[in-house]
């Protein structure tokens, strides 16, 4: 079982930059042990004010004589694996077992997919969860506690097919449902109560938390 709330959101071991959209509100970086980014996010970290300590990638996209002296360089080569899943293995490596991914959504739609398809590959062996500037997304365990995050909006999106769920504290719960990629998905749903379950027999079941606007 795993619990999120508004307090605990943010605890992770290290924070990963990849090169999505840019956030407009960046995180504290000091609540982490460690920041990460790909190539193609270097530029515009290093341009707010961010030094990571660590960036990879096939550096296609990026002059490694650019990169500041101290910070490590880890090239990565591997062109059957997106350069955040070879992030994502960097850090497993590296003996973290926790993750703040920024830049996962936005611009290019296939990188958006691709990534999602990462998060789908890694999330047994590290947990992950990506920020943007609307909410967060995450793979849920097959029961997820979330607390805090009342009015929220919140989605279900199976990949491919996700049975047994069952959804509480939420406008419109689920009831030992099944959902479905090509059929039925779980999306704009409102969270009315301050604690949400969410629990699934079999599957994988990406939830989304957003504001509303």
């Amino acid at each position: 079982m795993q619990t999120i709330t508004a307090e605990n959101l943010h605890e992770k071991d290290v924070l990963l930059f990849i090169n999505g959209l840019p956030p407009e509100i960046l995180p504290d970086v000091s609540l982490y042990k460690r920041i990460y980014c790909t190539d193609g996010a270097y530029t515009y970290l290093v341009e707010k004010g961010i030094q990571p300590d660590v960036v990879s990638g096939d550096f296609d996209s990026l002059d490694i004589d650019t990169i500041a002296k101290g910070t490590s360089v880890v090239y990565t080569p591997d062109q059957d694996k997106t350069d955040f899943e070879k992030a994502i293995a960097l850090i497993k490596n590296d003996g973290f077992k926790s993750v703040a991914v920024y830049g996962c959504s936005g611009l290019e739609q296939d990188h958006f997919l691709g990534n999602i398809n990462s998060m789908v590959k890694s999330k047994d062996v590290i947990e992950i969860c990506c920020f943007d500037d609307y909410g967060f997304y995450f793979f849920a365990k097959n029961t997820t506690i979330i607390s805090g995050f009342v009015n929220h909006i919140i989605s279900l999106v199976p990949f491919a097919e996700v049975t047994g769920i069952i959804s509480e504290g939420v406008k419109y719960p689920l009831h030992k449902e099944t959902l479905t990629l090509t059929n039925r998905i779980g999306t704009r749903n409102t969270i009315v109560e301050d604690t949400v379950k969410i629990a699934h027999e079999t599957g994988n079941l990406l939830l989304f938390v957003q504001r509303k606007h």
